[in-house]
C-alpha cells in the first residue's frame, strides 16, 4: 500500500512509446489499412508521429478524410492485422521491468492508461510479463480522449491530485494537466523534448532508470 512517504498515491503509465516500442506493429498495420483503401504506404519512420494519439485522429491526419464511416473502416482494417500479428511486433524497453519493480517495492500502485483498445493493451502487457505490476489496464474506444479516461478514473476515486501520469507524448501530459495530476514526460519514446516541455511536466526523464525517482520525496519538487 502507498505510504505517507511516497510523493504519489498512484502512477498511470502510457503504453506505446513509454513501456514498449511499437513502431513496427503500428506502422505495418497503418500501411495495411492504407493500402487496402488505395492510399500510398509510407516508410515506418514517417509513421512514427502517429504513435500516441488516438487511432482515428491518425487516419484523419494521414488521409485528409472527414468521413467518419470511412475513418471507422480504416480503423477496423488496421485492427484486423493488429489483433493477429501487429500487437506482437513490439519491443519492451529493456530497463522498464527493473524500474517498475522498484516502484512496486516502494508500495505505489500502478496501472496502464492508453489510447489503445483495452484488449490489445492487455495482450501486450501479458506478452511482456508485466501484468503483476499493474492494478488494471485502461484502454479506449474510438472517440475517447485520454483526458476523458483519466477524468473517469478521478470520478471513481482511483486516482487523485497526488497521482502521476507518465508518457512520451504531449497528449499524455495534457491529460494529466486537465485532471490535476502530476505530468511526467519521457524521452525514450516518440515525443520530442520541446513537445513535452510545452506542457510543463513536473519531470522529463531521459532513461527508464530515472522512473524510480517518482517514489523519492527528494525529487517531488525537482
Amino acid at each position: 500500500m502507498p505510504t505517507s512517504q511516497n510523493p504519489h498515491d498512484f502512477i498511470l503509465f502510457d503504453l506505446d512509446g513509454t513501456l514498449s516500442d511499437p513502431l513496427e506493429g503500428i506502422g505495418n498495420c497503418l500501411n495495411y489499412a492504407l493500402a487496402h483503401f488505395g492510399y500510398p504506404t509510407k516508410p515506418l519512420a514517417e509513421l512514427a508521429r502517429y504513435i500516441g494519439p488516438p487511432l482515428d485522429q491518425s487516419f484523419i491526419a494521414e488521409t485528409g478524410s472527414s468521413d467518419s464511416a470511412h475513418i471507422h473502416a480504416l480503423v477496423a482494417k488496421y485492427r484486423e492485422r493488429y489483433g493477429d500479428v501487429g500487437y506482437a511486433e513490439n519491443m519492451l524497453y529493456p530497463e522498464i521491468p527493473a524500474a517498475l519493480a522498484a516502484l512496486q517495492a516502494a508500495g505505489i500502485p500502478m496501472a496502464v492508461c492508453t489510447s489503445k483498445r483495452g484488449d490489445f493493451a492487455e495482450m501486450i502487457v501479458q506478452r511482456f510479463g508485466l501484468s503483476d505490476f499493474f492494478r488494471f489496464v485502461n484502454g479506449a474506444e474510438i472517440g475517447t480522449h485520454k483526458w476523458q479516461q483519466i477524468a473517469a478514473l478521478r470520478e471513481q476515486g482511483i486516482v487523485t491530485e497526488r497521482s502521476a501520469m507518465v508518457g512520451d507524448r504531449g497528449v499524455d501530459l495534457i491529460a494529466a494537466n486537465r485532471n490535476g495530476l502530476t505530468g511526467v514526460g519521457v524521452l525514450w519514446g516518440y515525443g520530442s523534448r520541446a513537445e513535452l516541455a510545452a506542457e510543463q511536466p513536473r519531470h522529463i526523464f531521459e532513461t527508464p532508470a530515472q522512473l524510480p525517482q517518482l517514489a523519492d520525496r527528494e525529487h517531488l519538487h525537482a
